[in-house]
């Protein structure tokens, strides 16, 4: 094993592999200089597999080989998850006697000697041999590191919550300046994120992916089941610490997430995926988000109390529960929170560099409390004009170059027209959400968007929201938010004076038939219950999505769009042009608007992909 090389600059490599979402980050001086999922690269969606793509594009991005790394550091301690293992299905023994036939083999063969797996994983990235150390922190350490270290705070209570990491599935800590200690945690079996992931499996949806979609689907719903829920299965104290009833969960052993002894609770076996939704999976799915937030809102009142900061900042899958971030923004428990964007397990590879730069070396850190060190999480890999145009047109892509005044203000009257674009610019993001690099956009106030993209586009769930994106100077005028919320992970109301109280013979509608009932002026990106998941789009963050917005707003008197992410259901969001394009022609998209270059769909040649995305992508 090499010795640490500090002498110029110092270059770090955090990895997340193994599990799901594995992702590759790299590091020069503490400074992010690429981050990427694995998914992207295989369009495999949540890939667990080695990120040997998503390592190879970080390298390229700083112009390095593999022998140049100062450091490569891991996002969580293999042997402590291992010896978690062991515990569980001793302490459940019968019990789970297949799972562990199923899981120890594997262990033993493999993840158990993660070491030499990585090593194997980084020769074959091809860009030279590293030799040096590799840093293992616990897999909470990385989350609350990847929370705090490039928040905007120079203090701060840290949250961390999610399924479960070794043993913990829950942390409480505190930042200030280059160090971070973590207080307190909440030990597996006990886990907010597995409770609703329970709900989840429920409910039909696909465990740690369709999560969001019961958040989507709990408005809907009334909280009939909340009672339920505490008298039985979670015990939560005024600190927000819990206990799970292990009588109606099967996760800990088995090979499914809930009990028979769920279903008869809820006087319900679970939703067979793809089958029609019903009232009692919304019941269900609003029971368990109220239940949620009333968690976290006890766990952040806490955080303050204990750590006597006036920040929080948080990461973990549950850290994606936009609706209990804003709501928990609300409550002015903190001045101020901020969510790392990538606050799953991907986010585990930032976090695990940005702890070796701060704990393991010791470097200093600077905040001054406004701007954080993101960069907009447009941290992945992005395309020339020239490339584009080159690429594209070797599958007898049609497109026309313009100007940049002249490329806005197209995009923007055909957006105006009532057209959806794929829009594809820049640096591809970091984390789970589109924010106007790999993006589909629609005319917010056009009542039939929401329609349109969700079963002739993204052919999804009818029942899903779309997001708002809008100029950030603007979010007030819209949303009862005052603040940016760049990383779309606040969910806030339309203002009062935009909302359009529905009739009472509109009020029985479910599903597309309820979306199509306008709520606001804006009303492809209002939700049921009058809220939106923002995101504001900043001049300098980037300065094309916010021009183009800006193009809108000057024709129409609205600084408001549509955005989704660029894929169709169960695909990981495009990555390359080629990518892009195939989305666009699969789909009932009317234009690609990729660099500075407009393709239309009336002007391309007959489409001869046979490929069926329904088999191609698995869905979430």
């Amino acid at each position: 094993m090499g010795a640490i090389r500090l002498k110029g600059p110092t270059y770090i490599l955090g990895i997340s592999a193994y599990y799901h979402d594995s992702a590759a980050v790299l590091l020069k001086d503490g400074e992010i200089v690429a981050a990427a999922q694995e998914e992207r690269f295989t369009r495999k969606k949540h890939d667990p597999s080695f990120p040997q793509n998503a390592v190879r594009t970080c390298l390229r991005e700083g112009d390095l080989s593999l022998a140049d790394l100062s450091l490569v550091a891991f996002y969580d301690k293999p042997f402590l998850k291992f010896e978690r293992l062991l515990e569980t299905y001793y302490a459940f023994a019968p019990r789970g006697l297949r799972s562990f036939a199923a899981a120890i083999p594997v262990w033993i063969r493999e993840k158990i000697f993660l070491k030499k797996l990585l090593r194997e994983g980084l020769e074959a990235v091809d860009r030279g041999r590293y030799e040096g150390k590799i840093l293992f922190p616990e897999h909470h350490r990385s989350h609350a590191a990847s929370a705090f270290y490039p928040s905007p705070f120079q203090e701060a209570a840290v949250l961390t919550v999610d399924g479960v990491g070794e043993y913990a599935t829950t942390t409480l800590g505190h930042g200030r300046g280059n160090r971070l200690e973590l207080l307190k945690e909440i030990q597996f079996p006990h886990s907010l994120g597995l409770l609703y992931s329970a709900f989840t499996y429920h409910t039909g949806f696909k465990v740690n992916s369709g999560e969001y979609k019961l958040m989507g689907l709990a408005p809907y719903g009334e909280p009939r089941y909340e009672d339920r829920i505490r008298e039985h299965i979670i015990r939560v104290k005024e600190d927000g610490s819990f206990r799970l009833n292990m009588d109606y969960f099967d996760y800990a052993t088995g090979l499914k997430m809930t009990s028979r002894a769920f279903d008869r609770l809820f006087e319900h076996p679970r939703r067979k995926p793809e089958s029609p939704l019903t009232q009692h999976e919304m019941d269900m799915a609003a029971s368990v988000q109220r239940v949620t937030e009333d968690v976290l809102l006890k766990m952040a009142t806490h955080a303050g109390e204990h750590t006597g900061a006036r920040h929080l900042v948080m990461a973990g899958g549950v850290a994606l529960n936009c609706v209990a971030n804003g709501k928990l923004l609300r409550a002015g428990i903190f001045d101020d929170i901020w969510i790392q964007p990538a606050a799953g397990d991907a986010g585990g590879a930032l976090g695990a560099a940005l702890g070796a730069w701060h704990e393991y070396l010791g470097m200093e850190r600077t905040a001054d409390d406004r701007s954080d060190r993101m960069r907009g999480a447009y941290l992945g890999p992005a395309y020339s004009d020239a490339r584009i145009a080159d690429r594209l047109s070797r599958l007898g892509a049609v497109g026309k170059g313009y100007e940049d005044a002249a490329f806005f203000a197209e995009a923007a009257r055909m957006l105006e027209d009532g057209k959806v674009v794929g829009w594809f610019q820049g640096r591809m993001e970091f984390g789970p959400r589109a924010l106007g690099a790999r993006s589909i956009i629609g005319d917010a106030r056009n009542p039939e968007m929401q329609r349109k993209m969700n079963l002739k586009i993204k052919y999804r769930e009818s029942f899903r929201p779309f997001a708002p994106s809008v100029l950030e100077e603007r979010v007030s005028e819209y949303f009862d938010l005052d603040r940016p919320s760049p990383y779309m992970l606040l969910v806030a109301d339309v203002q009062a004076a935009r909302r359009i109280l529905p009739s009472d013979g509109a009020k029985p509608l479910f599903g597309i038939e309820r979306l199509n009932v306008p709520r606001s002026d804006i009303p492809a990106v209002t939700h049921v219950d009058y809220s939106a998941r923002v995101q504001s789009v900043n001049r300098e963050t980037n300065p094309r999505y916010w021009k183009l917005i800006r193009a809108f707003d000057e024709r129409t008197g609205y600084g408001v769009i549509v955005n989704t992410s660029f894929n169709v259901r169960g695909e990981p969001i495009v990555r390359t042009p080629e990518d892009a394009y195939r989305c666009f022609m699969r789909t009932d998209m009317d234009a690609l608007a990729i660099g500075n270059r407009l393709y239309l769909k009336a002007d391309q040649p007959k489409w001869q992909d046979k490929g069926n995305w329904r088999e191609e992508f698995e869905l979430d």
